[in-house]
């Protein structure tokens, strides 16, 4: 992913994207979803992926298996994962589990936070993205440069 890129996510992709959230974590859980585009059209995000996972107040874990098994859907249908999206409990920011495992490491490759495990309005206010740098470290990025709402 070129750094500073700029993606379209369709009101349904972000609707969805809020509606799995609040049903999995249910207003007491982080819970994660990820967006994915074809590689011929990096720049339109299409689909929200609900990835298996255990989830607590004030995390979440990956399942193994079904993370391999998603790596081989994502080669099969040539697709990647574009954004990582997942819930805090109170206000957005990149904490330092977030840092230290994201899905992808790629420069260019974006975490976005939602605060209040997604409960309020719908949308990117107060939401935290972030953008991985060429050295592995995260940066704060505004929403509205890498993310435009179609």
């Amino acid at each position: 992913m070129p750094l500073g890129m700029r993606y379209q996510v369709p009101a349904a992709v972000l609707g969805n994207t809020f509606a799995e959230l609040r049903r999995c974590g249910r207003g007491r859980r982080e819970c994660q979803v990820l967006w994915t585009s074809p590689w011929d059209r990096l720049d339109v995000l299409d689909q929200v992926i609900h990835p298996d996972h255990h989830a607590r107040g004030d995390g979440f874990e990956l399942d193994g298996d079904w993370l391999n098994a998603f790596w081989q859907e994502l080669t099969n249908t040539s697709r990647g994962i574009r954004v990582q999206i997942h819930t805090h409990p109170s206000a957005a920011f990149h904490s330092h589990t977030d840092d230290a495992w994201p899905i992808i490491h790629t420069p260019g490759f974006l975490s976005l936070v939602i605060p209040r495990f997604a409960n309020g309005p719908i949308g990117f206010a107060e939401a935290y993205l972030a953008e991985m740098r060429e050295d592995g470290s995260w940066r704060e990025v505004p929403v509205e440069e890498h993310l435009e709402l179609v």
